[in-house]
């Protein structure tokens, strides 16, 4: 995780930002704070990126990689003012021991790609390059789904779907073409599927240990789903973050364990 010190909205990159709308830094780092403590409530550890001036999309530390085991894919942004948060997340990586490879093509790390188990869902359509998913393959040596991504106010991955435990995913359909759509229904035919309202508040942006799931408190619906199929619901509010179109799993890269369900964030 990456604190929010310079969280702001000076430039539009996706729908969600608006520069002229006012944000509430002291707000920002206090929400994001709570969502910290709340992973080390579950017992979780949790490693800090220290954020950087100039860089005030680097709380959403998802984006800066793809990481499994002692294994990653770097990133590599479509916008140039997040070109910077690359090296800082390569650099972080490295000094732990992970081995990270050099994009070639665009992607943006967990935002487009989640880690299934078995195999890894790749999103794009926005901002990850279809060319990124060959990378992934290569790298991993696991297989790779591709979801094509239709509607701008869900731009990655983690926006409309979120992997629940090894069985389980919840996602939004209309956030999908319809090949991507189908192929999903055939893959995950028990998935959570999510509403419009909660969507449009990422809740899906969501981060799952395999039993507790923390999500938006917002997300009402969602959360009441998650319990009535065995999943513990945490709520937190991230609704500062949302002004630039992020959320709980923005602000948190995951360092996937291969073959098992532990998660670190």
């Amino acid at each position: 995780m990456c604190r929010p010190d310079h969280f702001a909205v000076h430039y539009s990159i996706n729908v969600w930002m608006d520069p002229g709308r006012p944000v509430d830094r002291d707000r920002a780092v206090s929400q994001w704070e709570t969502l910290r403590s709340t992973y080390e409530r579950l017992g979780h550890r949790v490693h800090l990126l220290d954020p950087r001036p100039g860089l005030p999309d680097m709380v959403f530390a998802a984006n800066g990689a793809f990481v499994v085991g002692d294994r990653a894919l770097g990133a590599r942004f479509r916008e140039r003012v997040r070109a910077g948060e690359a090296p800082a997340h390569r650099s972080w990586l490295e000094g732990a021991g992970v081995g990270v490879r050099e994009p070639r093509a665009v992607n943006e790390g967990e935002g487009d790609f989640a880690w299934a188990f078995t195999r890894i869902l790749a999103g794009a359509g926005f901002r990850s390059d279809p060319a990124a998913h060959t990378e992934l393959a290569a790298v991993f040596g696991v297989p790779v789904v591709p979801l094509e991504l239709i509607d701008p106010r869900f731009y990655h991955l983690d926006t409309a779907l979120a992997v629940l435990d090894h069985d389980t995913i919840a996602y939004y359909p209309p956030a999908f073409a319809p090949a991507s759509r189908e192929l999903l229904g055939r893959l995950y035919p028990d998935a959570i599927l999510a509403t419009e309202a909660d969507a449009l508040v990422l809740g899906l942006n969501a981060v799952s240990d395999g039993r507790h799931v923390v999500l938006a408190e917002q997300a009402t619906d969602l959360a009441a789903a998650l319990a009535r199929t065995g999943f513990e619901p945490v709520p937190v509010d991230v609704s500062e973050l949302l002004k630039a179109g992020g959320g709980v799993k923005c602000a948190t890269l995951e360092l996937h364990h291969p073959n098992t369900a532990e998660e670190q964030p």
